[in-house]
């Protein structure tokens, strides 16, 4: 359970507001932003330890779907299993957050469902380059290193499908943001995972996304 019940969704709403307003902004190679501090400390630290394994990848990898069913994310069953993800998920349900993520990035969140993956990645997994075109209006990819040896497991930045442009960095508490458009390449080239790589995907999606099991509140769309 959340080691400080004192941590409620609001105080972590406040906090992921906080971290964008102290965005960095980045216009090369395409609009991206990263962000510090997203959480409150105790819920970073917690998250970072939930127990989820990695999918076992028998040599197969590339995209994140050729492993579907072993993928976790912050379902109904999964907050109830752990507590602390449940704060976390109606935060970024909010309003509050909503409201300032499309004030911010101008993603347009409106009417949208939240989705969350806790992703957890291991030695062998690589991902090609793509953008998230499509049915996810917003990206935001929150990092969980589980050492100072993970530094160089942050995302890859192409300038194209074919032209790598650079990597953001893997600390944790921070995150990478972006609006998907069809020049939002990224990926993760392959190379050593020590540990597990942990991160959670934040996405927006709209009402085209068939996996409504993997969505927080499948009932509820978001109001920005």
């Amino acid at each position: 359970m959340l080691d400080t019940p004192s941590v409620t969704a609001a105080d972590i709403a406040r906090t992921f507001c906080a971290s964008i307003d102290n965005r960095a902004s980045f216009d090369e190679p395409y609009r991206h932003f990263l962000l510090e501090n997203v959480f409150p400390s105790a819920v970073i630290d917690e998250l970072a330890t939930l127990p989820f394994s990695a999918p076992t990848l028998d040599g197969v990898s590339g995209k994140r779907e050729l492993h579907n069913d072993q993928r976790s994310y912050f379902d109904a069953e999964a907050m109830v299993r752990f507590p602390v993800m449940r704060p976390v998920a109606e935060a970024l349900q909010s309003q509050q957050v909503t409201g300032a993520i499309r004030a911010a990035f101008g993603a347009p969140i409106d009417d949208t469902y939240l989705r969350l993956e806790y992703a957890v990645d291991t030695d062998g997994f690589w991902l090609e380059p793509h953008t998230d075109l499509g049915v996810k209006k917003f990206t935001c990819l929150i990092y969980l290193p589980q050492g100072e040896e993970q530094g160089d497991l942050g995302t890859d930045i192409f300038a194209s499908k074919e032209e790598h442009w650079g990597r953001s960095p893997f600390k944790r508490n921070t995150a990478m943001i972006f609006v998907p458009s069809d020049t939002t390449w990224h990926g993760f080239l392959k190379r050593p995972i020590p540990g597990l790589r942990k991160s959670i995907i934040l996405n927006y999606v709209t009402h085209e996304w068939r996996a409504r099991e993997q969505l927080s509140f499948p009932d509820q769309t978001v109001h920005a």
